[in-house]
């Protein structure tokens, strides 16, 4: 009869190699010249991963811009956010929020909300066009793009589908300059207008989000992949402006 100590001894052998030990910690290198490289390889890892960040900055330029101060142009182009129930999450509502005073200070004709409507049960443009009619935009002003499924394919289908050639962009602050690269990417010759949030929790979330975005952002722009759904054009914003005009 073999004991239980007896088979632990007995696997002990095969467990070797698998991983490390309890209590193992990574060693540093032992040499200074070790550790000075690997400090460059850190310092490296670092600038290459807020290179695309640095990047956003430079191609925004001077076009992030307060509400008052945005030139004119035909459309506003909101992005989704989510939904909470069937209502804008509140980051969505300030968005939204943004898009009504630039309709009531003239500075656009229509407003193309751009959201999430993949599945029969989550419908987002819907939900951004009864918000902002509910806050006086006219229901003939708003038009709805239902493949918005991320900043990429609301910029792209903006100009391919729906015809956008200058757009007034409506996001906060933190996202606001990546839209602007992206749309400027795609065709469209666009301000920004940064949405004002609390520095909350939310708020460093979505800080942090943009690092990992920046680095799409910058495939996206450099590559400029089909959007997941593209589709046929569509006269929506041509008609909300001419009926504006």
């Amino acid at each position: 009869m073999v004991r239980p100590a007896a088979r632990v001894r007995a696997w002990r052998p095969r467990l070797r190699g698998r991983g490390p030990r309890p209590g193992w910690r990574p060693r540093l290198p032992r040499t200074r010249r070790g550790r000075r490289r690997a400090l460059r390889g850190a310092v490296l890892a670092c600038v290459l991963a807020l290179l695309p960040s640095a990047w956003l900055f430079v191609a925004a330029g001077d076009r992030v811009v307060a509400a008052e101060r945005a030139p004119r142009a035909p459309v506003a182009l909101v992005f989704g956010a989510g939904l909470w129930g069937e209502e804008p999450s509140p980051y969505l509502a300030h968005r939204l929020d943004t898009a009504a005073e630039l309709y009531e200070l003239g500075k656009v004709d229509a407003v193309l909300v751009s959201g999430d409507h993949g599945t029969r049960d989550y419908d987002e443009p819907t939900a951004m066009r009864r918000y902002l009619v509910d806050r006086g935009v006219p229901a003939g002003a708003v038009v709805r793009d239902y493949a918005g499924f991320d900043t990429w394919d609301s910029c792209v289908r903006a100009h391919r589908v729906f015809g956008v050639d200058r757009a007034l962009l409506v996001s906060q602050g933190f996202h606001i300059r990546r839209a602007l690269a992206l749309c400027r990417a795609a065709g469209i010759d666009a301000y920004g207008v940064g949405v004002d949030e609390p520095r909350r929790g939310a708020w460093y979330y979505g800080g942090l989000r943009e690092i990992p975005g920046a680095v799409k952002a910058a495939y996206d722009a450099a590559f400029t992949p089909a959007p997941r759904f593209l589709g046929p054009r569509e006269r929506g914003v041509d008609e909300a402006v001419a009926a504006a005009r």
